[in-house]
């Protein structure tokens, strides 16, 4: 049987790649033009991982890959065999001290932009313990913030780093208030609500 032309054009062969995400291996089958954030968010269901300007900008869709910060909507996910990648689901199920430092300082209003901010200065964290204000300015320069809630990103990821140098103890924020009482990996940041539930409160 021939297969013409249009059909052929259709015709998308598929790859399989292995990663491991958040400590768990996933083998995935991916087409060639797929971002690592559409298979992040569509394939593996890790919607925190968000998609805005789509041109590697505005950094709402950073990830750690194999301890770097990377621009998910950049990269294409074959791209990424063998590697290791960390969301901002795993920095919330790990209770890193930036959850609650970003819910005490109040860093969020839409939130939209608020997990590519945490993943950023996780992976800062991670690699300079004890960064200066500047530090911290120039390792955030990518992350956008269309609310601009820049300062108080500066005064929770600076109160993060003293919690993990046991400089001050953790001081945790309350976890907002979720109807029916189910609660996921963003609740802590209160992603996902609505506005009048990010401070506890019912509608």
């Amino acid at each position: 049987m021939e297969v013409s032309i249009a059909e052929q054009a259709r015709m998308v062969s598929l790859d399989t790649i292995t990663v491991v995400v958040n400590g768990e291996v996933h083998q995935i089958a991916v087409e060639p033009q797929w971002t690592l954030q559409y298979v992040l968010t569509e394939k593996l269901g890790l919607t925190g991982t968000k998609e805005f300007c789509a041109e590697g900008a505005c950094g709402a869709c950073s990830v750690i890959m194999d301890g770097r910060p990377v621009l998910s909507c950049m990269l294409l996910a074959i791209e990424c065999e063998g590697t290791t990648i960390e969301t901002i689901e795993g920095i919330a199920r790990a209770n890193h001290p930036l959850i609650d430092a970003y819910v005490k300082h109040s860093c969020m209003q839409c939130g939209f932009c608020t997990p590519g901010f945490v993943v950023t200065a996780k992976a800062l964290l991670d690699h300079n313990p004890d960064p200066s204000l500047d530090e911290i300015k120039e390792a955030m320069v990518g992350n956008l913030c269309r609310c601009g809630t820049y300062p108080a990103h500066l005064r929770a990821i600076t109160e993060a780093a003293a919690v993990l140098r046991g400089v001050v103890a953790a001081d945790p924020a309350p976890v907002p208030a979720r109807p029916a009482g189910v609660h996921t990996a963003e609740d802590r940041l209160g992603l996902g609500m609505a506005p009048e539930q990010w401070k506890g409160g019912q509608p």
